[in-house]
């Protein structure tokens, strides 16, 4: 009961307190139902783990696309919106995360592996390429060891 109270005396902060004053035009109707899927679309469930508010069913979603819709309502660009759901959930609510710090990672790594992968497969394309050198001149005996020429006479049956 008295958690209960409390959370009623909580107060959900407005999303002036975090991006600041609506700086678009309130919309309505269609336009209105149009750009909260759009929005919902770039935003992550977070009960989900990999789908965008607009599509997931879960409870959190179907709370955080009316959250959208009502922040549209009132002026908020898409920019403001964002960054409200950045500030309050985390960078990992955007389905398409800043390139800044840890994540610019996870776009720079791909391209560097798959640029390495090409580059290592061009040298072994050019390597089977040429042609390999003859094998006569790879086996010919040197004639200055005295030693190696013994073991052919050997082996050889004496014959030079």
């Amino acid at each position: 009961m008295m958690v209960l109270l409390l959370l009623l005396t909580l107060r959900v902060p407005d999303a002036e307190q975090f991006v600041g004053p609506p700086k678009g035009t309130p919309l309505t109707g269609d336009a209105l139902y149009q750009r909260t899927q759009e929005v919902g679309h770039l935003l992550r469930c977070p009960v989900c783990q990999g789908m965008a508010v607009s599509d997931s069913p879960a409870e959190m979603a179907v709370n955080m696309k009316g959250q959208v819709r009502e922040l549209l309502a009132r002026g908020y660009t898409e920019e403001q919106i964002l960054r409200y759901f950045e500030l309050s959930y985390g960078q990992f609510v955007l389905l398409r995360p800043k390139m800044e710090g840890v994540t610019s990672m996870v776009w720079i790594l791909p391209v560097l592996a798959f640029a390495l992968g090409v580059v290592v497969v061009i040298f072994k394309l050019r390597k089977l390429g040429k042609a390999p050198a003859p094998a006569a001149a790879e086996h010919q005996p040197p004639t200055d060891d005295p030693y190696l020429a013994r073991v052919r006479d050997l082996v050889g049956g004496g014959k030079p």
